[in-house]
């Protein structure tokens, strides 16, 4: 007798930002360092162009309310700080997020049922790492079983979610705390070119926090998918430096993406036969990705929607984007089948279907 695996929901999911808003204090800094006329004028053009209205950072402003690149701020001396630096910053900023994550879960968290917990960070490291420092903070039993998933970049939180899925369907009574905190913020680097400037312009720091089970309300959790695209390695790449996480990211990616997307035996890989699905929660990782995604699969007026919302009011957060993406989807009570793709460092894709119920 084959026994059928229990479904796997995605119960809750609530998300925490700093308080600091960026957007505009790097676009002051960062338009004076282009010489050449026209490309600053052209960074302006596209920085108003973005989707992004604000972006927001674990660092505080200088003294005064300056920007972290005011004299006394993070970035405010000329040599920018070293990559210990940052990862200290990342070791005392990362778990403070997550747990505001985690609070606005409210009494869908409950401390003494977890018995599982997996995060996703890309843009810092620490050991005990913070599956560690947010299990003591929490009160969490040291039986708690926990799963770090590192430097994958922005598909991180879909991988967090499958992985999630994994642990419930061969572990029916297991209750997974699903974390995703990213500090992008704490990577600035010196560049006095409009297109290095405007990758930075993109980045902000977030956290997300889910409950995942068995209990059978919420996003009802499907198969997931991944694909990485041949030859692309260099499109989308992390170099650790020693003054931070130095990241590529290359003009041609949404063309090569809108390319794949538009592929019949790609788009049944990622989204299953037929037309994708209603509820498409797309990683928000600039206003191009979206538009090449709703370009190739040929999407009517807002069916991003929920992505850009995201892009305008956070900006790109990494792995924990696509989680931002999702909690706004479960706010607005949207029902249907639906699939959260993210792409990220390869070129590659990550997926995973889910079914948001009919409200009764």
């Amino acid at each position: 007798m084959t026994i059928k695996p229990p479904a796997a929901w995605l119960n809750a999911l609530a998300t925490a930002v700093p308080g600091h808003d960026i957007h505009q204090s790097f676009i002051d800094w960062a338009a004076p360092r282009i010489a050449d006329e026209r490309m600053r004028a052209i960074f302006a053009r596209m920085a108003a162009r973005s989707g992004i209205e604000h972006r927001w950072s674990v660092l505080p402003p200088a003294p005064g309310g300056g920007s972290l690149i005011a004299p006394g701020g993070f970035y405010g001396d000329p040599d920018l700080p070293p990559t210990s630096a940052r990862m200290a910053a990342y070791a005392e900023e990362a778990p403070n997020l997550v747990m505001a994550a985690i609070a606005a879960l409210g009494d869908a968290f409950d401390p003494a049922r977890i018995t599982h917990i997996v995060v996703a960070s890309c843009t810092g490291f620490v050991a005990p790492g913070i599956d560690q420092i947010v299990a003591k903070r929490l009160g969490l039993s040291p039986t708690v079983e926990r799963v770090l998933i590192g430097f994958m970049g922005c598909y991180a939180g879909v991988t967090a979610l499958r992985t999630a899925r994994h642990i419930v369907r061969s572990e029916p009574g297991a209750v997974v705390l699903v974390v995703s905190v990213e500090l992008s913020t704490l990577h600035l680097a010196h560049a006095d070119e409009a297109e290095p400037l405007l990758m930075m312009l993109q980045f902000s720091d977030g956290a997300a926090a889910a409950i995942v089970s068995a209990d059978a309300q919420g996003f009802a959790l499907g198969v997931g998918a991944s694909l990485a695209l041949e030859d692309s390695a260099d499109l989308i790449r992390w170099d650790i430096g020693d003054s931070g996480f130095a990241m590529q990211l290359s003009g041609e990616v949404p063309g090569r993406l809108r390319e794949a997307l538009s592929l019949p035996a790609v788009r049944e890989q990622l989204f299953g036969a037929g037309d994708p699905p209603p509820l498409l929660a797309v990683h928000a990782g600039g206003r191009s990705v979206l538009d090449a995604v709703e370009h190739a699969l040929e999407l009517p007026p807002h069916a991003l929607a929920d992505s850009r919302a995201v892009l305008a009011r956070f900006g790109n957060m990494s792995s924990a984007t696509i989680l931002f993406v999702l909690a706004d989807m479960m706010a607005r009570g949207a029902a249907g089948d639906g699939v959260a793709i993210a792409f990220g460092p390869g070129l590659a894709a990550e997926a995973i279907r889910f079914t948001a119920p009919q409200a009764t």
